[in-house]
């Protein structure tokens, strides 16, 4: 009977030995870490977050918005005193992120005074930032 326990104790400790590889290799393999590879500017959580919707709209709230109701709905939490200091734009049920969504985002935020982001399909989170040439033609 004393032998088996020792057997039954050499095969627990070989299997959570395969299990401690196995967690090493998953974490370390094909799958992506998010955190590491976005910039450390990214906040770990966003005060609004709207998706992408189709004809270059955007869902908020489950409404379906212009870029420039977005502008009002978000002039209204900033009143409100509401947080809107960080803003995410995700892909849309239906509808992926476009340039224009990216764009009039990005535009509202240098409006507003508040830093907007995109989620890209691979899941990385990066700053919207208009470019040079899109600014000055404000």
């Amino acid at each position: 009977m004393r032998s088996l326990s020792i057997a039954s104790l050499l095969k627990l400790a070989a299997l959570v030995a395969a299990a401690a590889l196995m967690s090493a290799c998953w974490r370390g393999g094909g799958t992506k870490d998010h955190v590491v590879q976005q910039a450390a500017n990214i906040p770990a959580s966003f005060d609004v977050t709207v998706l992408a919707d189709k004809d270059n709209q955007f869902d908020f709230d489950g409404a379906p918005l212009t870029s420039e109701d977005l502008k009002s709905a978000f002039r209204y939490r900033q009143e409100e005193s509401l947080p809107m200091s960080s803003v995410l734009l995700k892909r849309g049920e239906k509808q992926k992120v476009k340039k224009e969504h990216e764009a009039a985002l990005a535009r509202i935020a240098e409006q507003m005074h508040f830093k907007a982001y995109v989620e890209d399909s691979d899941g990385v989170i990066s700053e919207l930032q208009l470019s040079g040439s899109a600014s000055e033609s404000k």
